[in-house]
């Protein structure tokens, strides 16, 4: 699920192939960006558009993504090298697309799209209801292979399913609103052996698999009775949300041993494990009274040592390590050229 920016890019698009005309050298690091003391040889991969939530295959070596480009009206999904080479469109092209993710074998790739309820972009939600983000019941979850060919669908329940990711075994952890409000599930890689992993009123979804598959991280709350929680549930009956207080949750791969990570305020998600385990790197604006300026944070499991990493002053979210964690790729507004440009960018990691 993508913050809701919209521009165009500069590219050609040829068949599933896109190839950048060049690439413009990035500016110079402000001020501000010098105090990332994590990252080093920051690059950027896109140039123009919508590009984020962008996830590193299992070996390392390419980047599964979503974008809007030029020409489109809606996310479709695409495959590139870490290195921004060889970047090709996934999905049909017709629907939306989101929150796509390479099976530990590169086999197959996993993401969700609209397009069975129609090939049409659907509906932008109407913000006269305030800042929300669209929960669209027509989402369900596909395979196919990396080239696009041999689509299978592996969700077909009413409702919004979505947000799916793979653990190293194989297991499907996503998002749904099936039982009619926004929890967490996992499943085979077949859409079989279905398990509900929340039992709590609220928007719990975004989930991860720690590198060895045991433990599950994600984004959510637990909305009491009272005016916020029919909010809540009226938006979602209209296919809509209202993101304005996350915080960040890990519970076992079973679901058992749910515990809070932060206490922040303000709204954090897109939580991502460190390759150890034992520490969790995430997007809040919690620093920012205006609550629009999205920086990349570091925090131990147990809640401790919290560390802001990234200072861009702008947008900066959907973290995650390289396998060996030694690399982080996220998304980020800096070096825009248009109001709401993002890109993926990638950088070396130093502990």
């Amino acid at each position: 699920m993508k913050l809701g920016i919209s521009v165009g890019i500069a590219v050609v698009v040829t068949g599933s192939l896109v190839a950048q005309q060049g690439p413009p050298a990035a500016p110079a690091p402000a001020p501000e960006t010098a105090r990332e003391v994590h990252l080093s040889n920051v690059t950027q991969l896109t140039f123009g558009g919508e590009n984020a939530e962008a996830y590193f295959s299992f070996d390392g070596q390419e980047l599964i993504f979503q974008s809007m480009r030029e020409g489109g009206e809606c996310d479709q999904i695409y495959a590139m090298r870490v290195d921004g080479t060889n970047v090709r469109r996934i999905s049909s092209g017709e629907g939306r697309t989101t929150c796509s993710f390479f099976t530990p074998d590169k086999q197959h790739v996993v993401y969700a799209s609209t397009y069975l309820g129609g090939k049409t972009c659907p509906a932008r939600p109407d913000f006269s209801r305030g800042y929300v983000w669209p929960v669209y019941n027509t989402y369900d979850i596909f395979k196919a292979r990396p080239d696009g060919t041999g689509i299978t669908r592996l969700t077909s329940t009413p409702g919004y399913d979505a947000e799916a990711t793979i653990g190293p075994d194989g297991r499907i952890v996503f998002t749904s609103v099936r039982d009619g409000d926004m929890e967490i599930y996992s499943m085979n890689a077949d859409g079989g052996d279905l398990r509900r992993l929340t039992h709590r009123v609220g928007p719990d979804g975004g989930p991860f698999f720690s590198r060895d598959g045991k433990q599950i991280v994600f984004r959510g709350r637990t909305l009491d009775p009272g005016p916020e929680l029919d909010d809540y549930r009226t938006l979602l009956g209209d296919g809509l949300w209202r993101p304005t207080s996350l915080e960040i949750f890990v519970m076992n791969a079973d679901g058992s041993n749910l515990r809070q990570v932060t206490s922040l305020g303000g709204a954090s998600f897109a939580p991502y494990f460190a390759p150890d385990g034992q520490k969790v790197i995430f997007a809040s604006n919690q620093h920012d009274p205006r609550g629009r300026d999205f920086e990349l944070w570091l925090v131990n499991v147990d809640g401790s040592g919290l560390e802001r990493v990234t200072w861009n002053a702008s947008f900066d979210g959907f973290p995650m390590f390289s396998p060996d964690g030694k690399k982080l790729v996220f998304a980020s507004n800096r070096f825009q050229k248009i109001s709401g440009e993002t890109n993926v960018f990638i950088a070396d990691w130093a502990w």
